[in-house]
């Protein structure tokens, strides 16, 4: 018994000696001969990087907003610049000739002027290449990024004397070509990848043959070419050259056989409509504010405006540095992407949406009436409002845009003993809110979308006081104003929501992706809990504020003579300044082609600013020109200077 355990515990000893030589072996293995091999392949081998194009970018009827002409740029092998340095130290410690010494000197002061550059330029951006901090993959060995975006002029100067610079090469790759300077936030913009990117895709990418980025290449930042950077940034491919023991460069491994060669990006067909987005920069000149246009039927973004705005083409290449803290530093926000980030106080336009709600659960019909004595009064509560007929039906009280309707009506909803008690009426007035897309991301396909604000109880419970506050605290949500704020964006999806009758199709910029179909989240419907019939009383009444027809209209100014339009006015509340002109609308009223919202900040009335712009914004995209009738009009607004006096 004793010699069975004794030959048990050696064997057992045996066995794990064994696994431990593997595991050691292994281990071995991995930390010293394959990084032996790995930095024996690295000095025998140099790989230069062949750049792949970036994708083109169309407008939705096929111009082309965005390509990738070829560019060059310069490139420095430090330690030949190095060797040559020595060179000449030694032959001057050995007195030679001085016209001998004298053609190996690296003339600095000639290569800047060639080149374009200060000498203090270029001797910060030698120590910055060979600060690893800032260039982790440095090598002395291997060519480094010195300049990119070279002008023509400055590679065809530099050319004709290139042999007099030992260690400098030229390289070509593509830049971005803007052909229309509009679009700049939608579109958006490349630059030079970070420390940090580079990183980050490194982790992601382990198993690649070739980096995807390395420091000197470049990323999307914003917009488009951000939100589509995989599609759009193409494979890198490779020349691979012997080097011999001295770091010399010299013919290609293989005759080029193990060559990759680069995969260029992928074409975009965006939903933009430049010719329409161009006219609503035109418009909003001189402005702050944004215009969204959406096509209902399918959620595609025809137009995102942003004002004041820029040409992206000054943030390609050398200037970037330049203009883009101009940008920053300028106090009216020129980079701040208004449509997708800016929120407001929808004011009057969120009616419509109450009016829905209200009708859904079944507080109101499209013939209910409600008193207005030029305002809401309860007590010495008042909530003002324009001299208009009264009693109003709900069409009217669109068209007329009554506050006290609106009042009168969430408060009916909210005090409904049907619900319980005021939480349980709230919580349900919230469910069909958010169904219009409110208080949450839409989900546009781009980059820093807002997503706006809808209180919920646990607010006004840290406002009044848990179970203290009654409908008569937040009756200025009716009219959306109070805690709600609404970005451009879902202004204009709820217009589309409005004329497709209760669905929304989540709005988007991308129309097609070379040899993709379009994700289904980008094509799906998303109802609302509105039921189809109640859509009819609100269009009527949003078509006579534009129309007239109705016991009086708000929005007359916005009219079309040959297309029926349907419109609803806002005013937002600005506590920093001048109110903020809104207006939502979709055209025309049976099968619509367009929805658009507007917000014109410090522009005062709805009617007086926004409704006018989205007028021509309609006529210009279904008719392809203005009226001469209405040129004058046109020319107003262009010239108009709504800038507000200061920025906040």
């Amino acid at each position: 018994m004793r010699d069975n355990f004794k030959h048990r515990s050696l064997y057992i000893k045996i066995f794990i000696v064994c696994i431990a030589a593997v595991l050691i072996g292994r281990l071995i293995h991995l930390q010293l001969i394959s990084n032996y091999q790995e930095q024996a392949d690295s000095n025998a081998f140099f790989r230069k990087t062949i750049y792949a194009p970036r994708g083109t970018i169309y407008d939705r009827n096929g111009k082309i907003l965005v390509g990738s002409p070829p560019i060059y740029g310069i490139e420095i092998t430090v330690k030949r610049l190095n060797d040559l340095n020595k060179k000449v130290e030694k032959f001057r410690k050995e007195n030679a000739p001085k016209d001998s010494i004298e053609k190996y000197v690296f003339d600095t002061v000639l290569l800047c002027k060639l080149i374009n550059i200060s000498k203090e330029t270029f001797i910060s951006k030698l120590n910055n290449i060979q600060d690893k901090n800032k260039n982790p993959y440095y090598s002395s060995r291997v060519p480094q990024r010195l300049l990119t975006q070279m002008t023509e002029t400055d590679k065809a100067a530099l050319d004709e004397q290139l042999w007099k610079f030992d260690g400098i090469s030229i390289s070509k790759r593509t830049t971005r070509q803007y052909f229309y300077p509009n679009a700049a936030h939608a579109l958006g913009s490349i630059g030079e990848v970070s420390k940090k990117d580079i990183e980050k895709y490194d982790s992601i990418y382990k198993k690649e043959e070739i980096k995807r980025y390395k420091q000197g290449d470049y990323i999307g930042i914003s917009g488009v070419e951000k939100q589509y950077e995989e599609e759009l940034r193409g494979t890198n491919g490779a020349e691979i050259y012997m080097r011999e023991a001295n770091g010399v460069i010299k013919e290609k491994y293989k005759n080029g056989g193990d060559d990759i060669s680069p995969i260029g990006g992928k074409t975009l067909k965006l939903t933009l409509d430049i010719d329409l987005q161009a006219y609503g920069e035109l418009l909003m000149q001189n402005k702050v504010g944004s215009i969204v246009c959406i096509e209902p039927s399918s959620g595609e973004l025809l137009a995102l405006v942003s004002s004041p705005t820029f040409d992206p083409s000054i943030l390609v290449g050398r200037q970037r540095s330049e203009n883009y803290p101009k940008l920053l530093k300028d106090p009216f926000k020129p980079l701040f992407d208004r449509p997708l980030m800016a929120f407001y106080p929808p004011g009057s336009t969120f009616k419509v949406a109450n009016a829905l709600i209200f009708e859904h659960e079944q507080i109101i019909d499209k013939n209910t009436r409600y008193p207005c004595h030029a305002g809401y009064v309860i007590g010495s509560f008042r909530v003002g409002c324009h001299l208009h007929s009264s009693p109003l039906d709900l069409p009217n009280s669109i068209s007329n845009s009554c506050n006290a309707y609106f009042c009168a009506g969430l408060r009916a909803l909210l005090d409904n003993k049907k619900y319980g008690n005021i939480q349980n009426a709230f919580n349900a007035w919230k469910k069909d809110i958010v169904s219009f897309g409110f208080g949450y991301r839409l989900g546009v396909d781009l980059p820093n979308e807002s997503r706006g604000f809808i209180p919920n109880t646990e607010v006004y419970d840290k406002i009044h006081g848990k179970n203290r506050w009654k409908s008569l605290n937040i009756v200025s949500i009716s009219i959306g104003q109070g805690e709600i704020t609404v970005t451009p964006v879902q202004l204009a999806n709820l217009a589309a929501v409005i004329a497709n009758r209760g669905y929304w199709i989540r709005p988007h910029i991308l129309k097609e992706i070379e040899g993709e179909k379009l994700d289904t989240f980008y094509t799906n419907k998303n109802f609302t809990v509105v039921e189809p019939e109640y859509f009819e009383p609100v269009i009527q009444g949003m078509e006579w504020a534009v129309n007239g027809g109705g016991s009086g209209s708000t929005a007359r100014i916005a009219k079309l003579d040959d297309i029926i339009i349907c419109g609803k006015t806002g005013t937002a509340e600005n506590p920093r300044g001048d109110n903020h002109s809104i207006f939502l609308a979709f055209a025309p009223k049976d099968n619509p082609k367009i929805a658009i919202a507007i917000v014109v900040e410090n522009a005062g009335f709805g009617a007086t600013w926004a409704a006018p712009i989205v007028s021509l914004m309609i006529e210009k995209y279904l008719k392809g020109s203005i009226a001469e009738n209405r040129k004058l009009k046109e020319k107003q607004i262009v010239e108009a200077n709504l800038m507000p006096k200061k920025a906040y």
